[in-house]
Formats: structure tokens, sequence, C-alpha cells
């Protein structure tokens, strides 16, 4: 069956009321079987045996794509090949979305963003064949790596089917730093259900149209719900158990039943405003910062033990003071403790405290770090360092609130509330036996992950103001602040010390600021060997997309006379140069026929056309 005729079947099926939910099909059907009715002859082309559905997860280099980029101030235009761009603030996005949510309700907002992504998904499939007309999978990854290009999303493919012919798709993409998680997240806090709802149209919109049938993507995880990251899903229409509640979203005429249903699903939102007051000391706007802030507050008023995972140096326990002075405990001790700054035999006397004459050396009596706290909270920082014995002791605490002390007999009531975190994944330390996996499970109550510097960049310049005010004050340096291109440098910078390496840097920059009051640059941030290692890119003088940490390429050197004179002392046809020079490139290329084309400045039909008509 012809593509078109598979369409109008879907179509009817839908007037039918199957496949689809009832109503007016949607759209993008009447749109996919224009295209395939009207698109122009395919020409020659070179027979290839069938293959089966391409599965990678490499994408193809982008450089054909930001090479087509261009930014155009003087007539206030942006260009991606034809077609006209914008750059809006994502700020301005969370507050559309947030108007929209408020006046429309969730649904309808959502079918509109919904459609609004579907659309821009159908643009691009179209200028995906533009583009790379000579490889399948090649052309369909012109779509994750528009909406990188753009800014929207970083689609990391895992698993990738495609055979136009045979109708055969399956896609599953990891997406990165999503543009409307952040939007979602800064206008109203988590989120119960996924929100990459404009995303999550594009994807549909772009594989329906680019494979000729009704695509439908799902998102199985987001981070605006609170998963370590947003994970899609799409397969053809038909191959979904129940398409109905995703496909009314992609319906105009749908769009009147959720206005009507608008009013109650404002209620399954948590408003959490982005300028909501926080504790001093936590700073950051970012949306996996206010993710994090949110699980905070959510878990803040009760006593559950808490387990802060997050790499060295990313605020671990700064969060920890935020949830005591948070918690209804904040009039009471807060008692931190380093377990790996502690030796492994003082750790049990430290933590449980110690009797007269346990040891040598102990020559009173002295209440632990659990007794001190008593009443309020104790933070054990760097958990997974503990020794086995210690982590069977601290086991009991927990679960009978009871300490005894190292060469004591006598048990004493304690009521803390327990603070834990480490920077190790303490459930592989518990299969491998290095941890406790009883312990693990009573620390794992309620586990919250600190996001790394480099995934909030967005926080970098207010925490960079932060410490500017901090360290000036201390110092009594008089810096009137950092000059744009310093903070650009630190943006693109990886921190792998995170917000501790942050903090480092500018004091270090203020103290190696002058005393006259300028601002702090780049000589003062990045004076000791620090690299910037972060692929952003910058705008050539011909407003081309170029690499910011390259240098600029230099000039083409002119081709040597030597070339074009043993070229015509050699006495040989124009044909037969050419037939040399195409049996060189094919040979080269292994006989990939794109790869040649490229190495001769040809297309690919073009160069077949002619390897065709030499091989006679």
């Amino acid at each position: 069956m012809r593509k078109a005729e598979a369409i109008d079947h879907f179509i009817n099926h839908a007037h039918r009321g199957g496949g689809v939910a009832p109503g007016a099909p949607p759209a993008y059907l009447y749109e996919m079987r224009n295209a395939e009715t009207n698109a122009p002859p395919s020409g020659d082309s070179i027979t290839v045996p069938l293959v089966p559905p391409q599965v990678t997860a490499q994408m193809p280099d982008i450089a054909d794509l930001s090479a087509r980029l261009r930014f155009c101030p003087s007539d206030g235009r942006i260009w991606l090949g034809d077609q006209r761009m914008l750059l809006i603030h994502l700020s301005a996005l969370a507050g559309l979305r947030r108007e929209l949510v408020n006046s429309l309700g969730v649904e309808a907002a959502r079918g509109l963003f919904t459609r609004m992504g579907y659309a821009s998904g159908c643009k691009d499939a179209e200028f995906a064949r533009r583009i790379r007309p000579d490889d399948e999978l090649n052309a369909f990854y012109v779509g994750p790596q528009m909406h990188a290009l753009e800014g929207i999303v970083h689609a990391e493919p895992v698993r990738v089917e495609v055979d136009i012919d045979s109708g055969h798709y399956y896609g599953e993409f990891i997406w990165h730093s999503s543009s409307e998680v952040d939007a979602h997240i800064a206008a109203f806090g988590m989120s119960a259900e996924p929100v990459c709802w404009m995303q999550i149209g594009y994807a549909s919109g772009y594989t329906s149209i680019f494979m000729g049938q009704p695509i439908l993507h799902r998102e199985v995880e987001c981070r605006g719900t609170g998963s370590r990251q947003c994970r899609i899903v799409g397969k053809p229409v038909h191959e979904w158990d129940d398409p109905n509640p995703d496909l009314v979203y992609l319906q105009p005429d749908s769009l009147a039943s959720l206005y009507r249903g608008a009013a109650p699903a404002l209620a399954r939102l948590d408003p959490a405003a982005p300028d909501a007051r926080r504790q001093p000391g936590l700073v950051g706007v970012s949306s996996s910062f206010l993710a994090a802030y949110h699980l905070l507050q959510k878990v803040a008023p009760t006593d559950a033990t808490v387990l802060f995972l997050g790499e060295t140096g990313a605020g671990k326990e700064m969060f920890a003071r935020t949830l005591h002075t948070s918690s209804k405990r904040a009039d009471k001790p807060f008692v931190a403790i380093n377990c790996a700054a502690i030796p492994e035999n003082l750790i049990e006397s430290e933590l449980f405290g110690v009797e007269r004459g346990a040891f040598t050396g102990a020559v009173q009596s002295r209440p632990g770090r659990f007794e001190r706290a008593h009443g309020g909270t104790i933070f054990l920082d760097e958990i997974g360092t503990l020794n086995l014995p210690a982590q069977g002791k601290l086991l009991r605490v927990l679960q009978e609130r009871e300490v005894e002390r190292v060469g004591g007999t006598e048990t004493r009531r304690v009521d803390v509330r327990v603070i834990a975190a480490t920077n190790v994944d303490l459930r592989a330390e518990a299969k491998r036996g290095a941890f406790r996996e009883d312990l693990f499970f009573r620390l794992n109550v309620f586990p919250v992950r600190i996001p790394p510097l480099r995934e909030r960049r967005d926080d970098i310049p207010l925490l960079v103001r932060h410490f500017l005010l901090k360290y000036c004050e201390r110092h009594g340096k008089p810096v009137s602040g950092i000059t744009d291109r310093a903070m650009d440098r630190l943006v693109d910078y990886d921190f792998p010390g995170n917000v501790r390496e942050l903090e480092n840097i500018v004091e270090r920059s203020v103290i190696m600021a002058p005393d006259d009051g300028s601002p702090i640059d780049v000589g003062h941030v990045f004076a000791f060997g620090d690299e910037v290692h972060a692929p952003f890119y910058g705008v050539a003088h011909d407003g081309s997309l170029i690499d910011s940490r390259r240098p600029p390429a230099p000039p083409a050197a002119p081709r040597p006379a030597g070339v074009i004179d043993e070229i015509l002392s050699s006495d040989l046809p124009l044909e037969q140069l050419e037939t040399r020079a195409i049996e060189a490139a094919v040979q080269r290329a292994r006989g990939n026929l794109s790869e040649a084309a490229r190495m001769l400045g040809l297309t690919r039909a073009q160069l077949a056309y002619r390897y065709r008509k030499m091989r006679g």
C-alpha cells in the first residue's frame, strides 16, 4: 500500500472513531497526505539492497546545520537556512506559560503549546530533507540537532530505528537541559505530570512528516516531576495501546472541551513563584536548583531522615543548614560532623560519646555528637566513609533512638533529626559489601539530589555577585563588579569543584583586583591556569556560527600553479581527467558515493549520474 493510501485509510478510520479521539482527524494527517501526494518524483537514483531498520546512538556532525545560521543585526533578522528565527528570553516564555495556564487552565495551555511545537516540527522536517537528502538516518537527526541549535534541548539518542520504506519507526531519546522544564519550574515549581509539552509536539510533528505516517511521542520521565532526566519514547500511533489521551492535544476541535474543563485542572499545580523567599545562603534561580529547593521545603516541616546526594562542593551542608532552619527544630542545636575527617578509631567516641577510662587518654566522660544535638539536628557529611562497626551502631541509633557511650553500660535516649550526605553511590557500595544495606534503607527515606554547578549555569551570575559582596566586605576591597567577558568565561567553565570552587575563584579575584575599584577581569579570574572547556559558540564577522574556543581558520592557501601546469601538460582530454578524479574519489571513499560527492563538491545525484555514465 502506498503511503498516501495508508494515510487515507487512517483518516477514514479516524472518522469512524477508531484509533484516535472522536471528532475530526488531526490536521497533521491531511498535511502528510498532501505532502505525499504532491511530492515531486525522486529522479535518478542508484538501487541499493534493502537493509534492516537503522539503529544508532551516534549523531552526525552538526557543522552543516550551524553553517546555515546567520545573524543580520543590521536589519534585525536571524536566518537558519531560508527560515527566519527568533531569540527570546526564557523568562518571557515562563511568563507566557504562567499567563496561559492561569487564564485557560493546564489542559488548554498544554494543547496550545503542543500544537505550537507540532507546527515547528513539521517545518523542520521539510528543511531536513533539503539539508541531507542522501542519507535517511542522518537526515532524520536534523530534527534533534535543530532543537539543540535553537537552544531548546539537547537530545541524546538511546535507540533509533528508521526505515521509511517499511514504515518502521522507534525512537527513544534522553533530553538534557530542557528549556521548557526550566520555564515551567520557574513559573510553577515541580509538577505531578511531564511538562515538556511543546517539545513533545515538536518530536511528534517532525517524525510524522518525516516518516509519512502518524507518529506519537510520549514523555515517560520528566525532570519537571523530579526525575533526574527527561526521556521520551516514540512509535507509530497504531502501535500505542491507548493513544487518545495524547492525541487530543493535537486536535484544534478538542480545545473547546479543554477550556470547559480547565478550572479544576489549576488545582493540580503547585505554584512556586521564582522570586519566592529563600533562606539566607541559598542562591539560585535555575530549574535544577529550584527542584531541589522545592523538595527541601516539602520535607522541612517533618522529622523524616533526609539523604543529600551530590558531588563534593555542590552545597550539601548549606542545604542541610537551610533544612534545619526551616524546620520546627530551628531553635535547637545543629551539629555537623564530617565523617571522613575523623580517624576510624575515634569515630564511635565522636558520634556516641565516651566514658572515663574507656581507653588510654579518656581522662573524663564526654557526650558524643548525638547527645549534643538532642532536640535538634545532626548532619553526617560523607557518611559513606564510615567503617562497618560504626555503621552498625548508627543503625541502632536510628532504629531505637538511643545511644550508648564507648566504655559505658547505660543507654541514653536522644531526640534528633538525622541528615546525611554523600558523594558516592551508596546503593552500589551496599551491593559490593562496603556499606550496610539495612543502614542505606534507613537513610534513604527522603533522598534529595543537589545538582552540580555545571547543571545550573543560570545561577553562576547570581552566585558571583553574592560572593563578590561577601569577600569585598571581608577583605576591604572596593571592587566595582565584574566585566562581561570575565562573566562569560565563568559561565563557560565546567567547575569540577562546584560552588566551592566558584567561591574560591571569586575570593581570589577580589584579592587580585586593583585597589582603584575597577572591575574584575579575565586576568583576575583565571590567573592560575584554569581552562574553559564548555562548547559555546560565537558569531563571525559574516554572521556565521563559530566555535568560540577555536581560533579563526586561516585563509585558504592559493592552489599552487604547478598543479594546473601538470594537468595542462598531461595532454589528457577533460573527460578522462574527470573520470580519473571520480574513480579516485570513489576509491578513497571506499565506495561511499555520498562521501565521494562531498570530496568533489558535487551532490550525490550528480556524482551518481556521472559514475553510471562512465561505467557504461
